[in-house]
């Protein structure tokens, strides 16, 4: 639980700590303290009431008038005084210290244990005991006095350890300010933004570690950039060979497949013999499987090289992608929303942009099992935003990214392009981000 309490917390859980044992120290030390304390303060007075009865004791011994000189005696104690004159005749009860208790609370007293000081003094008329002088102090002052030091105490501790508690609570969020700061800058360069520079708060030992940071943003943007370049380069020669590949399997096989299949029709009509001449002649069987090379072709060559995107544009080219896909699978319906502007990029971007959505749609065709597919493609704020959604199964959270996927996010991040694959609202969806300045920068 410690561990993951904040800095804050930590240092006023120790203050309150701190006052919290300084109660129970002062609360120990009434304890242990307080009676003796009462008794040496009324020492003197009951030490004055012994010394005030012995002599009474010897004036009444040597007067001729004993009983008088006692009644004058009573008469001159006042009965508000702490040493007071008891006859013989009254209570025997034992003398009780008085005690007043207002603005004193009652556990303040419970804990005080106040010792009964009161004491008696006995009066003698030669072997007669005729009264007592008794000491009956009032401890109310006393009382009164304690409470007030003990809050004088408390109060000036608590007050000392909380002004120390904020300051240092002022001092550590001074300090936490750019830690925090520090934190978040790190949280962005983890997203990959490079550009915030760190400011430079705080002690020299946070300001020294922003510094670092700074100097780290810069390596790993220039890490980044070479990053981006080099998938550039990369997507950029893969797309080239490929075309090349792509043109010499037209042209190499495109006149083979064009003169088997001519063959294989010219073949078939030298066929006289009915039973030779019907859907299991060799003839009609090598013209299909031309045929079916021919489709396969086709199809191997726009998986290297987009055959039309040069000559129908890229919208129109998304539109039969598209088409082709529901050709395919008939129970997918399909949809798109394509900004006319598409056509305006070229090169490595509209590549890109192609190839996305191709992938997407393969798979969707291929794996989803899905009734409606969804591709949104426009340009907004200097941006190039696509979105390809289908009502599939989805992607299992255990599965990992294939080839296509992976090559995906490599052709987005090659064009300082970000590509999410995303659940939401039981549909799967791809999407795209490409910067339109990334046109600037193709090799």
């Amino acid at each position: 639980m410690w561990k993951r309490l904040p800095l804050r917390a930590r240092l006023f859980l120790p203050t309150v700590a701190l006052i919290a044992a300084s109660l129970l120290f002062g609360i120990f030390a009434l304890q242990m303290f307080s009676p003796e304390q009462f008794e040496n303060e009324n020492q003197q007075d009951m030490a004055q009431a012994s010394a005030v009865t012995k002599a009474l004791n010897a004036a009444l011994a040597v007067t001729a008038n004993p009983q008088a000189t006692l009644d004058a005696f009573a008469e001159s104690i006042e009965s508000g005084d702490a040493i007071r004159f008891r006859k013989a005749a009254a209570s025997a009860d034992s003398p009780r210290i008085r005690l007043t208790t207002d603005g004193v609370p009652q556990w303040f007293i419970s804990l005080l244990r106040i010792p009964n000081v009161a004491s008696a003094y006995p009066v003698l008329i030669g072997q007669r005991r005729v009264g007592d002088i008794l000491f009956v102090p009032d401890l109310s002052a006393d009382l009164l006095e304690k409470w007030l030091g003990f809050l004088a105490i408390v109060l000036s501790g608590s007050v000392l350890l909380v002004l120390a508690a904020l300051s240092a609570y002022l001092t550590t969020t001074l300090a936490l300010r750019p830690l925090e700061q520090l934190g978040a800058g790190l949280a962005r360069m983890q997203q990959g933004d490079y550009d915030s520079a760190i400011p430079l708060l705080g002690p020299p030992e946070v300001r020294k570690s922003c510094e670092k940071a700074n100097q780290l943003a810069l390596r790993l943007k220039q890490l980044a950039h070479d990053n981006r370049s080099m998938l550039r380069k990369i997507v950029s020669l893969q797309d080239d060979e490929r075309r090349e590949l792509a043109n010499e399997l037209h042209d190499e096989l495109g006149p083979l497949l064009f003169a088997i299949r001519a063959n294989a029709i010219a073949l078939s009509g030298y066929v006289t013999d009915a039973a030779a001449s019907g859907a299991e002649a060799p003839s009609n069987q090598l013209l299909e499987a031309a045929e079916a090379v021919q489709h396969a072709s086709r199809r191997i060559l726009e998986g290297l090289s987009p055959l039309y995107l040069e000559e129908l544009g890229l919208e129109k080219s998304i539109q039969t992608l598209l088409q082709n896909a529901h050709s395919t699978l008939p129970t997918v319906a399909t949809a798109s929303q394509l900004d006319p502007r598409l056509d305006s990029l070229d090169g490595l971007l509209s590549q890109t942009i192609y190839r996305v959505i191709q992938e997407a749609v393969t798979n969707v065709v291929r794996h989803a099992q899905a009734t409606t597919l969804n591709v949104a493609a426009a340009i907004r704020d200097s941006a190039v935003t696509i979105e390809v959604s289908d009502d599939g199964v989805g992607i299992p959270d255990d599965a990992s990214l294939g080839r296509g996927l992976a090559g995906m996010s490599d052709r987005s991040r090659a064009l300082d392009g970000k590509l999410d694959l995303l659940r939401e609202g039981g549909r799967t969806i791809v999407r795209c981000w490409l910067p339109l300045q990334s046109q600037s920068r193709q090799v």
